[in-house]
């Protein structure tokens, strides 16, 4: 335990010194953690030994809060205003994209690793929801970002964390002994995701309008980085005794709360400005979220150890980078939404992570304990650390490859919109 101190504030201190020059580095925070990590583990120098099967529960819950942290700031940042069309992108990759991925996984774990269907299926809804925590050089870097390629992202993160869960509960009724797929279908999927939403919205709108009010009154809250942990704490527990999903509530929450507009006593969502103290709970959940994300890579890497590596399962890990979640949102993300560009790296950019680690904790701790718990850990760890390695390294030189390339449209819509207005850019963008 003194080492694990030890170590954490090391990592912490060097990292506020060298940030800077990690971020200019073709490489992402997270990568840098993996691999600290790894060396602490018992194929390092053996300070810590983590084990996904045998220490699950306190994993988990470490998860489950680093997750709901960084939903709920995804939820802040977002400044998307609420239309089909700027939401079309994202509820497509947390829906139908997911799908597929969820199907391509469970094929490959089948095929590769030679996993029961029912196991296989699981594995497909653990691994297919990109991760809101690790995707952050990728995401929206301020509320008026309006790059289409970051917010198709960073509102993937925040939905599909929350639509995996039925995934992951038909998967766990697959393995067990009678499932009750009306229950499932009803409960699990249209109450569940339904609910959340209404709950979620419920709850960001009316503390929103609660801290209006207090500001009006008094000039503001004495210690609003409470506002935004009693917020998630809240939410969260009122979608745990509701049994809707706490993710989806909890993203949701945020969204709610950063675009309430109120006109008189009644608050509303618009497309307008975040109230103040929105910006003031972001940087708050932003620092928690990374301090969170400090100590699951560190643990996702001393975990390693446990894998049990093989051509299969490296093959296993590459087919879902670069074969599943290409072809999934190659299929149902069309160029009309996207420029070429920007859909084939949306394409790429599937990051897997921290919520990965949540739901494979969960479902093993759901389960009956069986011998593919162990085979199942170590494919979720390689998927990990692969996507980390593969993503982290990537990241920055192919943002500032497409950053020097802004001149592009963001869509083909946008292309039909700057023609109307510019003759000369028409006559150019025929060209």
């Amino acid at each position: 335990m003194v080492s694990w101190f030890l170590l954490v504030g090391a990592v912490l201190v060097v990292m506020a010194f060298a940030g800077r020059w990690v971020a200019r580095m073709p490489l992402s925070f997270a990568l840098v953690y993996l691999a600290v990590g790894f060396a602490i583990g018992p194929d390092g120098v053996n300070l810590v030994a983590i084990d996904l099967v045998a220490h699950g529960g306190i994993i988990e819950i470490l998860a489950e809060v680093a997750v709901l942290i960084s939903l709920f700031a995804v939820g802040l940042r977002l400044n998307l205003p609420l239309a089909w069309k700027f939401w079309r992108t994202p509820i497509k990759l947390a829906t139908s994209t997911m799908l597929l991925t969820i199907a391509g996984i469970a094929l490959a774990a089948h095929a590769l690793l030679g996993f029961d269907w029912p196991v296989a299926v699981l594995l497909g809804a653990v691994l297919a929801p990109t991760d809101p925590v690790l995707a952050s050089d990728v995401q929206v870097r301020h509320a008026d970002d309006r790059d289409a390629l970051r917010l198709a992202l960073t509102a993937e993160g925040g939905l599909n964390d929350g639509t995996a869960f039925p995934a992951v509960i038909l998967g766990l009724m697959l393995i067990g002994a009678a499932p009750d797929f009306s229950r499932w279908v009803w409960h699990d999927v249209v109450w569940a995701i339904a609910g959340a939403v209404a709950l979620g919205t419920a709850c960001g709108l009316l503390l929103a309008w609660a801290v209006a009010r207090i500001r009006r009154s008094s000039g503001g809250l004495e210690f609003e980085e409470f506002l935004a942990l009693g917020m998630i704490a809240l939410t969260y527990g009122a979608a745990l005794a509701t049994e809707t999903y706490g993710f989806i509530a909890v993203f949701v929450a945020g969204l709610a709360f950063a675009q309430a507009k109120f006109h008189g006593p009644r608050p509303r969502l618009s497309a307008a400005a975040a109230p103040g103290s929105a910006q003031r709970l972001l940087v708050f959940t932003t620092q928690c979220e990374r301090l969170a994300e400090v100590a699951l890579v560190l643990l996702i890497g001393a975990a390693l150890w446990t894998v049990s590596w093989s051509l299969q399962i490296i093959a296993f890990g590459a087919t879902l980078m670069l074969i599943v979640r290409p072809l999934a949102t190659l299929i149902t993300i069309r160029t009309s939404e996207l420029s070429r560009l920007r859909r084939r790296l949306l394409a790429w950019f599937g990051i897997r992570g921290i919520g990965s680690v949540y739901y494979a904790t969960y479902a093993m701790e759901n389960a009956d304990y069986a011998p593919w718990m162990h085979e199942f850990a170590s494919a979720t760890l390689v998927a990990i650390a692969m996507s980390i390695a593969a993503h982290g390294a990537s990241a920055t030189p192919l943002m500032n490859w497409m950053r020097a390339r802004r001149s592009a449209p963001e869509s083909r819509a946008d292309v039909g919109r700057d023609e109307n207005r510019d003759p000369k850019r028409k006559k150019a963008a025929r060209a």
